[in-house]
C-alpha cells in the first residue's frame, strides 16, 4: 500500500496538480485584489457604492431581503471570469499561436535544406 502512494506521488500527474493549485490560490489573491482595490472602487465612483447589495432591499418583518447580493455576486463572478480570461487565457493563447507558428517555420526550413541537400546529392552522384 506504502508503494502504491509512493508511486503515485512520484507521477507528475500529482505534482502537476499541486503546483497548479498552489499557482492557483496565489493568483487568486491577485484577482481578488484587482476586483478589491481597482474595479470596486470604479463601481463605487460610477454608482455611489462598490456593491449592489442594497439596490432593490426591503423589509419583511425583522428581515431585509437583499436580491442586491445576488446581483453583486454576479458582478463580481464576471470581473473574475474577464481578469482570468485576459491575463491568462489570451496571452496563453497568443503564446500557443506562436509555438505553432514557429514549427511550421522550422518544418518548411528543414524541408527546405532537405529539398537542396537533395539536389546537391544529386549532382554529385552525377559527376
Amino acid at each position: 500500500m506504502l508503494q502504491g502512494f509512493k508511486d503515485f506521488i512520484a507521477r507528475g500527474n500529482a505534482i502537476e496538480m499541486a503546483v497548479g493549485i498552489v499557482i492557483g490560490a496565489a493568483f487568486g489573491g491577485v484577482v481578488n485584489a484587482a476586483v478589491d482595490s481597482f474595479i470596486n472602487p470604479l463601481i463605487g465612483g460610477l454608482f455611489g457604492q462598490p456593491n449592489f447589495d442594497n439596490v432593490l432591499s426591503f423589509t419583511v418583518g425583522d428581515a431585509v431581503v437583499m436580491p442586491g447580493a445576488i446581483l453583486t455576486a454576479l458582478v463580481n463572478f464576471l470581473l473574475v471570469a474577464l481578469a482570468v480570461y485576459f491575463l491568462i487565457v489570451v496571452p496563453m493563447n497568443k503564446l500557443a499561436e506562436l509555438r505553432v507558428s514557429d514549427k511550421e517555420e522550422v518544418v518548411e526550413e528543414i524541408e527546405a535544406n532537405t529539398q537542396l541537400l537533395t539536389e546537391i546529392r544529386d549532382l554529385l552522384a552525377r559527376r
